[in-house]
């Protein structure tokens, strides 16, 4: 049986482009099959794609990776599972970004301490920047509190209301008084829970009366 050509592709959340790393992949020849994607933070290696791309890997594999940020951003567990493919399963990994950590071409005794070293150096990198980013996170939290300014999804009243859903309540109204629609009907036109649905019809109850 063949060897045969993996990739793995990080983003941090769904909301992010995977577009340019799997290009570079596609333009390698790689099987869109055999690109694992995780959407997923980089603390740890718990990720599902990524753990099931460890299950497919065999001896003589070459796994290729984009940037040792995508691989994770823990520098110990990113050198335990770095060993973890390269020693216990035998595979070869190469990073993009990084030409120095590809196993392929530094099976030498100096060749594998300069990749060591390199890896070593970017994972410690790697995770110096995850708590740099939590660092910013937390001082732009504390921040926005001192301003007073409301952190997390907005709240919902009459005056924040967009005006395709306002238009809809006062067409509405009179049908919900009237019985002719119910109270879940309603909120499903508005498309609003119940709890909100309620302090907004009272806040319009107040502003027409």
């Amino acid at each position: 049986m063949s060897n045969k050509t993996f990739a793995y592709i990080r983003v941090s959340s769904k909301e992010q482009n995977i577009d340019r790393q799997l290009h570079e992949m596609l333009k390698l020849g790689i099987n869109e099959r055999d690109i694992f994607i995780d959407r997923e933070s980089g603390k740890d290696f718990n990720r599902s794609q990524y753990q099931a791309l460890k299950q497919c890997l065999r001896e003589g594999d070459l796994l290729y990776i984009k940037s040792i940020d995508r691989f994770g951003r823990n520098s110990q567990d990113i050198k335990k599972e770095w060993e973890s493919i390269t020693q216990d399963i035998k595979a070869d990994i190469k990073v993009l970004d990084m030409p120095l950590l590809d196993t392929t071409n530094h099976k030498d005794k100096l060749g594998t301490f300069v990749s060591d070293l390199v890896l070593q150096v970017l994972s410690f990198v790697a995770d110096r920047e995850r708590d740099n980013i939590r660092q910013r996170q937390s001082e732009g939290i504390a921040v926005a509190k001192a301003k007073g300014k409301h952190l997390g999804r907005p709240q919902l009243n009459l005056q924040t209301l967009s005006k395709e859903t306002k238009d809809t309540l006062i067409r509405n109204y009179k049908r919900w008084i009237n019985k002719e629609i119910t109270a879940v009907e309603f909120m499903g036109l508005l498309g609003l829970k119940k709890n909100t649905f309620y302090k907004i019809i009272k806040e319009y109850e107040t502003e027409i009366n």
